[in-house]
């Protein structure tokens, strides 16, 4: 991650996990004026002031988070990025995550995919739903455990939760949740009050991250399992991303008790919203990577439509 690109320091380093075979790519963020090329298979960082070049391997990249209106780029870069499953971000005026580029052709039996998605039957649909608001609440609850707030209520509201979530168990986990995480007085909005400013944008990298890793193992996600909303084009994406929420949380927690400066995007809160990706989860009673749970959780999910299995894999919180 780099706010000044002349510096390009790592937040991904490349480690190499010997089980899972998933390389934990590099995320770079350009908030200065840069403009951005190719050359050799390498991103190269021109500078638009001083003229100054900087490169990074495009393989080692996982996410390019363009965090500057008068960044410029060539359309040959552009067309590696995609080859290489890069997900691009691009920030508003207000530095928010507003958009998305994503490569078309993730995986090379996409089509197959594609069917067993479309063809999974409602029944399947309702229990992946709920083994997803489960572990979602369970996360939740792990979190408050870890503050040292009562989660009780959580563990009882995510035993609860049955085919569908027909009860909306979610709704009520959540009404609990945010009260004794933040507080009485917080509200989750979207255009509330800090810190929904920071929930806003790191649960748009996680969404970025979750849509890269579904289009990498041939989803599309724009079919979900539960989110039907005809103007989403990530509605899969948003389904999955729900028990990965928390982890958004826990930092977004921590910033707020030990930065005065919560409310504002410094260098550092982004540094620390985006280094998200990167935290350690427990999936399958292996500490791993968010990146590379992400992956274990699409790959689950496809076997899942194609009748391989009928319980997708989700991580627990690392504390």
């Amino acid at each position: 991650y780099s706010c000044n690109v002349t510096q390009l320091t790592r937040l991904q380093y490349n480690i190499r996990i010997t089980k899972t075979n998933i390389m934990i790519k590099r995320t770079i963020c350009v908030s200065n004026e840069f403009h951005l090329a190719a050359k050799n298979q390498q991103l190269l960082l021109t500078s638009q002031n001083t003229g100054e070049i900087n490169s990074v391997p495009i393989e080692d990249i996982g996410f390019l988070v363009i965090d500057n209106l008068q960044t410029t780029f060539s359309a040959y870069l552009i067309a590696l990025l995609n080859s290489n499953n890069v997900a691009v971000i691009f920030s508003n005026e207000k530095h928010m995550p507003a958009s998305m580029l994503l490569t078309l052709e993730g995986n090379h039996i996409q089509s197959q995919i594609f069917k067993h998605q479309i063809d999974a039957s409602l029944p399947l649909k309702k229990q992946l739903w709920q083994q997803t608001v489960k572990q979602k609440i369970k996360n939740q609850g792990q979190l408050l455990q870890f503050i040292e707030k009562d989660n009780k209520a959580l563990i009882r509201f995510a035993t609860q939760v049955k085919s569908g979530d027909t009860t909306n168990e979610e709704a009520k986990a959540a009404r609990y949740y945010w009260k004794h995480l933040f507080g009485n007085d917080f509200t989750r909005e979207r255009d509330g009050m800090p810190p929904n400013n920071l929930l806003n944008y790191g649960y748009a990298i996680l969404r970025a991250t979750v849509a890269r890793a579904l289009v990498g193992s041939g989803l599309l996600p724009t079919l979900g399992i539960y989110h039907h909303n005809k103007y989403n084009a990530y509605c899969l994406a948003d389904d999955i991303m729900e028990p990965y929420r928390p982890f958004v949380d826990q930092t977004v927690f921590q910033l707020k008790h030990t930065n005065d400066k919560y409310h504002v995007f410094t260098k550092d809160i982004k540094a620390a919203l985006l280094s998200i990706i990167s935290c350690d989860t427990i999936i399958e009673e292996r500490k791993s990577p968010l990146m590379v749970a992400v992956s274990e959780t699409t790959a689950s999910l496809v076997k899942c439509f194609k009748g391989e299995t009928n319980k997708i894999k989700y991580p627990s919180l690392c504390i």
